[in-house]
């Protein structure tokens, strides 16, 4: 089982869908992430894995780098996998779902055609490296 969580140390890539079957996100305020989601028992279960940058579509984050909700972790974690349709389907239930896939079609799609990590940290900082630069210092 993928269990995602944007402080694990490997992105999710399509490789992945070779030694999982399921796929956990753990719903919480991002006010609470770091103090929910860095503790021990969330991290001794399934195989962590962070999404690579995207913007966020929900109105709440709109266009912040990673401030993804749930559901938007859990479609591009889809997406990235090759599981477009299920993504989508995901997303249908919300009014802004779509808006999430239009801001950041290019990069899912160049993160689901990455044959590796390394090319999906090489993709992430072609997308959003000024972004990331900004963040880290």
């Amino acid at each position: 089982m993928l269990v995602l969580n944007p402080f694990a140390s490997e992105v999710v890539c399509k490789t992945d869908k070779t030694i999982a079957d399921s796929i956990c996100v753990i719903d919480c305020s991002w006010n609470k992430a770091e103090s929910v989601l860095t503790n021990h028992k969330y991290l001794t279960k399934g195989i962590p894995r962070k999404i690579p940058a995207l913007l966020a579509g929900n109105p709440i984050n709109y266009a912040r780098l990673g401030r993804l909700s749930s559901v938007e972790s859990l479609a591009a974690c889809y997406y990235v996998l090759g599981e477009k349709k299920i993504a989508s389907s995901l997303l249908d239930k919300f009014k802004w779902g779509h808006t999430f896939l239009k801001l950041n079609h290019d990069p899912l799609e160049d993160y689901s055609a990455a044959e590796n990590r390394k090319d999906i940290m090489r993709i992430e900082l072609e997308y959003f490296g000024h972004y990331i630069l900004e963040k880290n210092g």
